[in-house]
């Protein structure tokens, strides 16, 4: 009869639970099904809470890059729990030999110099606070040209089945990272190569140009920062900024006055945390400022100043730790009148909850101290464990893992009144007075919210209204959720909402309406992807449909590479010099993989 026992994974005991070990007791360590299907199906598989890949997906993987995840990336603290020959089963059993080659024909015949003085789209929201909204010179693009959009040409992510980098463009180029982290410098006109550089994991942040246009800087999902040169490629130094083996970057950094300000956040809550034998849980958000010349650390302040304790154990005999949590998902909001910047947090992870979780945070830009504090959502502590039959390692009075993972929208009233504007997962936004401690002037719900739902990744924003695109993503209900909604800055009352258009792809699975990506703006018009494979523009007066093109299909690839358009979620579109960039495909259970990267121009010229 097998028993629970314990392995010693780098030095320390690690309990490990009877079903994570029934495949190493019945099978030989070459047996990757039985491997996967013992230790990996539970999450694996379709109508899983905890959104991993299903396994078709990950056979569409290289092996190596599944390895690689189970050693020493997010799935590495259920890795630990297998021997160097179990996951290497798995990785074979699931992935395929190899990988896609890009031809050296994909390169441009010649480097050019970086065009100044050209629109560009930098970093994530294109300004210090956070706009996403590009100007009528540097768009290009007006209401009446923007129904002519056609594609001009596509670019498939070699190895990868997400495609999920924020684009950045600067200087004729389209900067972009990849789920491999190979970060990408593309030719914006046609799409050729210019240069590439590997990270040592995925790079999901948008690349940041110094003001000089020398520099390029982006952070990966091991919570290092690179600094490349922006026409070359070549590194100038790589920084790592937080030693919990579970820290990412996913927020892209903000640069000014010669400092990177660096948000941490953590997969610590998820896969690792639905795993009963891991000691839930120990990481912090933290925001980190550097000095970008040299990447040197200049301070770091915890979201939740005090540090992770032992709590006791679960019922299982597992270590509780806490507090923890915290995270910051997104890029920071500059207010250079005061000197500060704004980030939204996320959940507590595990027990005690704190004030700093669900809330906006100012630091202090010189000091990193954090000058105030504004809780949104009090007690929500949660982890992926409550998704888990027993439990083991969910909080005992957990709350809903309503984050704020959209970064705060600074704004100038008339009469020099400023305000703040932020949306949460609860289908609630906010506008915070910034010279009051972000008190609260306003309060709109524009969603029904939950885990899932809500406002997840980015808002825009004019002189007169604030954009959301609404998620509520429902899995069971692909027709459920979606839409985009208008608020007027000054009083959040709403002026429009779009509903979303049925799917067209309801045969397929994954398919949904919900709209939880980015959305980007020009004078007259908003840009919202949708989970359903399509990218859509709305005029800002009255929320019409004017341009829809659906990505769900296969694309001929400027680099040879074969790739097909999926759900679009996460990073939004960007907008400059007469183009429309975006991602397509996102490949998180049970959304529509894909590993496209699109560029659209009036007519296709």
């Amino acid at each position: 009869m097998l028993t629970d026992r314990v392995r010693r994974v780098r030095g320390r005991a690690i309990w490990i639970p009877i079903f994570l070990l029934t495949a190493a007791a019945l099978s030989p360590a070459q047996d990757g099904a039985a491997i996967f299907q013992s230790v990996c199906s539970t999450c694996h598989r379709d109508g899983s809470p905890t959104e991993a890949p299903l396994a078709d997906v990950l056979r569409r993987m290289p092996a190596g890059a599944i390895l690689t995840a189970l050693e020493t990336g997010k799935m590495q603290a259920i890795g630990m729990s297998l021997s160097p020959a179990e996951r290497a089963a798995v990785a074979k059993y699931l992935g395929t030999a190899g990988g896609d080659v890009i031809p050296q024909s994909a390169f441009c015949s010649a480097r050019a110099p970086l065009a100044k003085n050209t629109p560009s789209w930098n970093a994530w929201g294109i300004d210090a606070t956070n706009t996403r909204f590009q100007s009528a010179e540097s768009a290009g693009l007006t209401a009446a040209t923007v129904p002519k959009l056609k594609l001009k040409w596509a670019f498939g992510f070699p190895g990868v089945t997400t495609a999920f980098g924020s684009p950045t463009i600067y200087g004729g180029r389209v900067f972009v990272g990849s789920a491999d982290g190979t970060v990408y410098s593309l030719d914006a006109k046609t799409g050729c190569i210019d240069w590439t550089y590997k990270a040592s994991e995925g790079v999901r942040a948008a690349v940041m140009i110094s003001d000089d246009g020398q520099t390029a800087y982006f952070g990966d999902l091991h919570a290092n920062m690179h600094a490349v040169d922006a026409a070359t490629g070549a590194e100038k130094w790589q920084m790592h900024l937080d030693d919990h083996p579970l820290a990412v970057i996913t927020g892209t950094p903000k640069l000014y006055a010669g400092r990177l300000y660096v948000p941490i956040s953590a997969g610590e809550e998820e896969v690792a945390a639905g795993n009963p034998s891991y000691k839930c849980c120990t990481l912090r958000g933290s925001m980190v400022a550097i000095n970008a010349a040299d990447g040197k650390q200049l301070w770091k302040t915890y979201t939740i100043p005090e540090a992770p304790k032992l709590l006791g154990k679960t019922a299982v005999g597992t270590e509780m730790w806490g507090p923890s949590g915290a995270a910051l998902w997104s890029s920071p909001t500059i207010d250079a009148q005061k000197g500060m910047l704004y980030i939204g947090t996320g959940a507590n992870f595990s027990d005690p909850p704190t004030k700093n979780s669900d809330a906006i945070l100012a630091f202090d830009m010189q000091s990193g101290r954090i000058a105030w504090s504004r809780q949104l959502l009090a007690n929500d502590v949660y982890n992926f464990g409550c998704l888990t039959e027993k439990k083991e390692n969910c909080p005992k009075k957990h709350g809903v893992n309503q984050d704020i993972g959209v970064p705060p929208i600074l704004k100038t009233l008339g009469g020099g009144h400023r305000i703040m504007v932020v949306g949460q997962k609860n289908g609630v936004v906010y506008g915070l007075d910034p010279d009051k401690d972000g008190k609260v002037v306003w309060q709109t719900r524009v969603s029904q919210g939950g885990p899932q739902g809500g406002l997840i990744w980015g808002s825009a924003a004019d002189n007169k209204l604030v954009y959301y695109s609404i998620s509520d993503w429902d899995p069971g209900k692909p027709e459920a959720g979606g839409g985009v909604v208008a608020l007027d800055i000054a009083t959040g009352n709403v002026a429009w909402t779009t509903l979303p258009p049925k799917p067209a792809c309801l045969a397929v699975k994954g398919c949904s309406a919900g709209q939880p990506g980015a959305v980007a703006a020009i004078p007259g018009v908003v840009f919202a992807p949708s989970l359903d494979g399509h990218l859509r523009a709305y005029e800002t007066a009255n929320g019409k449909i004017i341009w829809d093109f659906d990505t769900l299909q296969d694309f001929q690839t400027v680099d040879g590479i074969k790739a097909h358009g999926g759900s679009m979620n996460g990073t939004g579109p960007v907008v400059a010099g007469g183009m429309v960039y975006s991602n397509s495909g996102y490949s998180r259970n049970p959304v529509m993989p894909g590993n496209v990267f699109l560029a659209f121009s009036v007519d296709g010229n």
